[in-house]
């Protein structure tokens, strides 16, 4: 993958976040991820919970079709779960620079 490719990439988790914390402030009934998140953090982790295990049995199967589609869950919900414990991505990112 290309320095740009990853750039955009990124780019994207970054806007991806500020959607989920619009929908988080706007709280609409239309909105899943208001509504995940008006449920609770406990259900929050435990629909994350689920879509990890899901991507954990779609790669053992190696379906590859599955394997993204079940990544790109983990991690729309990994970004939920962390507005919801009011965690950004830059905290993550920074957490996984400390450790290299």
């Amino acid at each position: 993958m290309s320095q740009a490719s990853n750039s955009a990439s990124a780019a994207f988790l970054l806007e991806l976040e500020a959607v989920i914390r619009s929908r988080a402030e706007a709280a609409s009934e239309n909105s899943y991820t208001a509504r995940l998140l008006g449920e609770g953090i406990q259900r929050v982790a435990q629909k994350f919970g689920e879509e990890a295990v899901e991507l954990a049995l779609a790669t053992a199967s190696g379906q590859s079709a599955d394997v993204r589609a079940e990544a790109a869950d983990v991690i729309y919900h990994l970004l939920v779960l962390l507005q919801g414990a009011g965690i950004s991505l830059s905290e993550v990112v920074e957490e996984l620079r400390s450790r290299r």
